[in-house]
């Protein structure tokens, strides 16, 4: 007697549809939140660039991403700079939870809707001096 397993199952193209275009939403909702804090959108696309922009969004200094290269730190920080960027944004820790668990549906949220960037963990950004 024969047995014949199949090792892996093949995705179907509705599948792979629905992946590229959830995927290509949260791209442009990145690039969108990278332009609202004034950093260049093109960054969204870059992979290790895009998290060291993101963590200079949240953080004020990009090169803190360096700590999520720790393993179990790198789960403590993932989930503080989600809270930070939902601050970073003028939102709450109720955001906070829902970049966290909803991802797919809060970071379009925070790129085309109206939040406004506040500055690293919701300080209000340096405004220059008024010209007198």
């Amino acid at each position: 007697m024969e047995f014949n397993y199949r090792v892996y199952a093949e995705p179907s193209p509705l599948v792979i549809v629905l992946s590229l275009a959830l995927s290509l939403v949260q791209l442009v909702a990145l690039w969108k939140i990278f332009v609202k804090a004034g950093e260049p959108g093109w960054a969204a696309i870059v992979p290790i660039y895009n998290l060291y922009i993101t963590f200079k969004i949240a953080w004020g200094s990009g090169w803190k991403f360096l700590l999520m290269l720790i393993p179990l730190v790198n789960v403590v920080v993932g989930i503080m700079l989600l809270f930070k960027l939902a601050r970073s944004f003028g939102k709450g820790t109720g955001f906070g939870f829902g970049l966290l668990f909803l991802a797919p549906i809060f970071f379009p949220i925070l790129g085309f809707g109206d939040a406004r960037y506040q500055g690293p963990d919701g300080a209000q950004p340096l405004q220059p001096a008024p010209a007198m």
